[in-house]
Parts: structure tokens; sequence; C-alpha cells
């Protein structure tokens, strides 16, 4: 079986345009959430991680004149950047996976624009910017898109399809998405604290990755292979998780068991961690099961807020750097452990030689997914 290698990345959000700015902000533990005062997106101010119009709109005119929407110019720029970065990378050999759960959504309320509001729309708009033969693949499927898309761009490249995959993601935070999690009592009012016993809900967040993924090693860096990938739906509700969180249970030991490791191996977890008094629960009840309770693990969503489409490509993207690095990052909200099962969350950022991470995703409709993402030591 074709090995699959995390190649290169780039995030675009609150905490900046590259994943080498992202990185340092997350070091420095600075947070993307603020107090949002905008009424376009909701009546009134609440806490979320909202990309700056003006700062993108100067970006993007260092690349083009041409006009497109807030998430068109989010992905097409993440994009850009990392093909600039990577001039051996030629997309028009590449298979392309978006994943994106609401796609141009603020399209929605204009007669003008409503056709852009077709998550296919998305794929179209990225074609005709690259001049692609083909048109690239869409996939929606809740809160675990990002991750699923590496998974499965993983899978296309073990099957022979292509030698390198481009997989970007991105969401917007809007009025739709905003008032959804508001009909749930979902949205916290202040900024998330993931796994701790004060959270109060979820902050959402905006933004755009994307990441190269090779059947070739780079050479003179540091290597790290998806060595593991599963996906597993626990059909228990639309909304809420398994109370006994089989689906991520089962997700994990198969991912496990593809890398040929055991849960005594993992030397980190980057959790899904949304704040939400069942989420969180349905975590920590999964990763005892898993036996990675002793595990250090995170959640990134006290930084960048849920993004949606873009979280699990995005925290897939830190955890490459992570292992590149040999650090562990701050679960920033969290104060005391507030579920019911024991687990090691990280309170301070930390040095610490890291080979293997798992990345757990969980969405609506009970889907799950993991990854075991290895560093290569040669």
């Amino acid at each position: 079986m074709r090995k699959v290698y995390l190649a290169s990345d780039n995030i675009i959000s609150p905490l900046g345009f590259s994943s080498e700015e992202n990185i340092e902000h997350i070091r420095s533990n600075q947070t993307g959430i603020k107090k949002v005062n905008d009424s376009t997106i909701w009546s009134e101010p609440f806490f979320g991680a909202v990309i700056e119009n003006d700062k993108l709109s100067e970006t993007w005119k260092e690349i083009s004149n041409d006009s497109y929407t807030k998430l068109e110019k989010m992905m097409l720029l993440s994009i850009s950047k990392l093909l600039v970065k990577n001039h051996e990378l030629d997309i028009n050999k590449c298979g392309i996976i978006i994943s994106t759960t609401k796609g141009n959504i603020d399209s929605l309320g204009s007669n003008d624009t409503k056709e852009k509001a077709y998550l296919a729309s998305v794929a179209k708009t990225i074609q005709q910017y690259f001049s692609l033969s083909k048109t690239p693949i869409v996939l929606s499927n809740a809160c675990i898109s990002g991750g699923l898309a590496i998974a499965i761009g993983k899978r296309m490249l073990q099957s022979g399809l292509y030698d390198d995959m481009v997989v970007v993601g991105g969401d917007l935070l809007s009025e739709f998405t905003l008032s959804g999690f508001y009909s749930f009592q979902a949205v916290s009012s202040k900024p998330c604290k993931p796994f701790c016993k004060n959270r109060t809900g979820i902050s959402l967040g905006e933004a755009a990755a994307s990441v190269w993924l090779s059947v070739y090693k780079k050479q003179n860096a540091t290597n790290i292979q998806i060595s593991g990938d599963a996906s597993a739906n626990d059909a228990n509700h639309i909304s809420g998780p398994s109370r006994t969180g089989e689906g991520l249970y089962i997700s994990i030991e198969k991912a496990l068991k593809e890398s040929g490791l055991t849960s005594d191996q993992i030397d980190y977890v980057s959790a899904h961690g949304t704040a939400t008094p069942f989420n969180d629960e349905m975590e920590a009840i999964a990763f005892n099961r898993a036996k990675l309770q002793n595990v250090p693990v995170n959640s990134l969503k006290g930084y960048y807020g849920h993004t949606l489409g873009a979280s699990a490509l995005i925290e897939s993207i830190v955890a490459r750097h992570c292992l590149i690095n040999n650090e562990l990052f701050a679960s920033i909200g969290f104060e005391e452990l507030g579920v019911s099962q024991p687990i090691n969350v990280i309170k301070e950022n930390t040095p610490l030689q890291l080979n293997r991470v798992l990345k757990t995703a969980s969405g609506f409709g009970g889907c799950n997914v993991a990854l075991v993402i290895e560093k290569v030591i040669s």
C-alpha cells in the first residue's frame, strides 16, 4: 500500500494568512475570538472569530483584481499561497477535494448571486480560476468534513488515481450558521472553554485552509505521514452525539489498526472539543474506552472558534507543525475538568518529543472521523 504524506499546508484565518503566522500566534496563546459587532451577521454583539474584510481584500488585490465572494477569496488565496510555496506542485495534475459545510451561504439573500449558494459553485470557481481540466470534488459531511476530506484524499492516492492531492476547506461565520446554533441554545456568551467545568457553549469562527497530500517524500525535510484513517457513524441523533462515544471509539480503533499502532503509542490527541456539554462529554468517554485518558489532549477551538468545514483540516495542519517542532499547545479557556471521565488536558505550552498524533472530529448526524498522523523516522 502506498504511503501518503502531508507535504505542505496553508491557513487563512483571523490569526494570519500563513500557517507560520498561525502557529506563531497559537504559540503565544493568542485567540482569534473577539466580541463581534456586525449587524450583517447578527443583530447583537457576540463572540466569534471573524476575518477582517479589509485585510482580506487588501491581500487579495496582491494576486488578482477579479471579484469573488469572501469565501472564494479565502479558498483561492490559501491554494495560491500553497502553490507559491511549492513550485514543484502542478495543480493541473492533482486531484482536488473541497471541504465545506455551507459554501457561499451569504449569497442566499441576494437574487443576483443566489446561484453562488450551491456548493458546486465553489468547485466551478476554483476550476475556472486555476484553469483546471476537471471539476474538483466537493465533500460536505457536517463538522468532520475537513478530516474526512484528508482521509478520502489519502485513499485516492493509495488507489493510484493520483500521485498528489490538494485538499482545501473553508466556511464563513454567517447569520445562517449562527442562528442555527442559537436555536440549539449552544452559543456561548463568552469565548468558548473546551472540556472545562465552566464551559457554556460554542464559539463560531471562519477560516480556510489547504494541504498538499503526496505519495512522495520531501527531500531534506521532516516528513509527516497519514498512517491511518477511519470514519464511523453512531446513528444516535440528528444533532446529539452518542452517549457512549460509540462512533468515535470505532473510528479511533480502526484508524489505529490501519496504522499498526496501539493507544499507548500515541503522544498527543488533537480533539474536536467544541465546548458544548454533550460533545466534550462524549469525547472524554470515547478516549477512555480507547485507553487514551492519560495522553495529552487539547482543543484548538479556543483559538479559532468552530470553523466547521475547515476545522479538522486546520487542526490536522497544526498537528503536523506540532510534530515537526516537538511542541504541544495549551487548550486555552480550560480551567477545571468538566467531563465525567478523566482526560489529560494540556494547560500550558509544553516542549515534548512527538512522533504520533491522533486527530479526531465529530459532527451532526452522528458522524465521526479519526486520523493517525506520524513523523517518519528515517
